[in-house]
């Protein structure tokens, strides 16, 4: 049976790792939730607390993690409230795992339902694309059509995990929601990124939010960093809308043709996140967290959730309040 290369990341060999990255672990460690790469919070000799993270081997290249670190530093070196690495080094043989060592930082999660707090995230969201629109990524990938839809796309008609009753019609919605999201993204113009600017990506404290986790970070449109912060309905999201982009344009400018981009990111990142699962299926850990992933019942709800993603992108954009 194929051994996830995981699986030879024992709490001995987090351990060690740390040792060999000139720290004093006294052998406290806890599994902090991440599916993507395996992070510890870790304790040390001097009573001092780190975050480990063990990055998924072959998703990115050395290059890769080090222009994520280097934006990281570049952006905390501007007194954005971003959480850079204190060390990155490479730990064992086989397979080679890189290991980036970070600060613990607490904190809560915002209160997105009040228009300051979202004024606040949108200044430092500008503040951060303000930097990252200076020049782009070399090595790291970017967030378009091809790359977050169409590969998905093929890798999941060719894994045969679709079920072959469901085949035909989620090859027609996938390739008309594409189609779709081509038109979104004639004009779109990509700078370097968070990437990935969910709730669960910043902390708030009475000194106000940082962010963490730049492991997506990539280039794209500005708006792939604002749009994960509305919800509800067009009329919620046209307000929340209006308070990001308020405190956003303190410090960036956002052109207003990215807002037709809105519902085709959301389109992408559902293709994007059926391949993702997919491709991370023989880790142990994700059947036993997407438990209903390799069910009908997910493939018609994918079907159903394309074909409103459709009649979105069709439907004018938001207009913030």
């Amino acid at each position: 049976m194929h051994e996830h290369p995981y699986s030879q990341l024992t709490p001995e060999r987090v351990l060690d790792a740390l040792g060999e990255a000139g720290l004093r672990p006294d052998g406290r460690l806890l599994s902090l939730n991440s599916y993507e790469n395996r992070v510890y919070q870790a304790w040390l000799e001097d009573d001092t607390v780190v975050v480990a993270k063990f990055y998924r081997p072959g998703r990115w290249s050395d290059a890769q993690i080090d222009e994520e670190h280097e934006f990281a530093r570049e952006l905390a070196e501007r007194e954005i409230p971003v959480i850079a690495p204190i060390s990155s080094t490479k730990t064992g043989t086989d397979p080679i795992f890189r290991l980036a060592i970070y600060p613990r930082r607490g904190g809560r999660t915002p209160e997105l339902e009040d228009a300051k707090t979202l004024e606040w995230i949108g200044r430092f969201i500008g503040r951060i694309h303000a930097v990252g629109a200076t020049r782009p990524f070399k090595t790291r990938e970017a967030l378009t059509p091809r790359s977050f839809g169409e590969e998905p796309r093929a890798f999941l008609l060719a894994s045969g995990l679709v079920p072959a009753d469901l085949l035909d019609a989620w090859k027609a919605v996938t390739a008309q929601a594409l189609a779709g999201i081509a038109h979104c993204y004639e004009r779109a113009r990509a700078i370097r990124l968070h990437g990935d600017c969910h709730i669960g990506n910043i902390l708030w404290t009475d000194a106000g939010p940082h962010f963490v986790d730049l492991d997506d970070a990539r280039m794209g449109p500005a708006m792939q960093d604002l749009w994960m912060l509305l919800s509800g309905e067009r009329t919620a999201m046209n307000v929340q809308l209006h308070h990001v982009l308020a405190g956003y344009e303190e410090f960036a400018e956002f052109d207003r043709r990215e807002l037709n981009l809105l519902e085709a990111l959301r389109t992408l990142r559902l293709i994007h996140y059926s391949a993702w699962i997919a491709r991370r299926w023989d880790d142990p850990a994700f059947p036993a967290a997407f438990p209903w992933f390799n069910t009908q019942r997910y493939w018609q709800d994918r079907i159903l959730e394309l074909r409103e993603q459709i009649a979105l992108m069709e439907e004018e954009p938001l207009r913030p309040a």
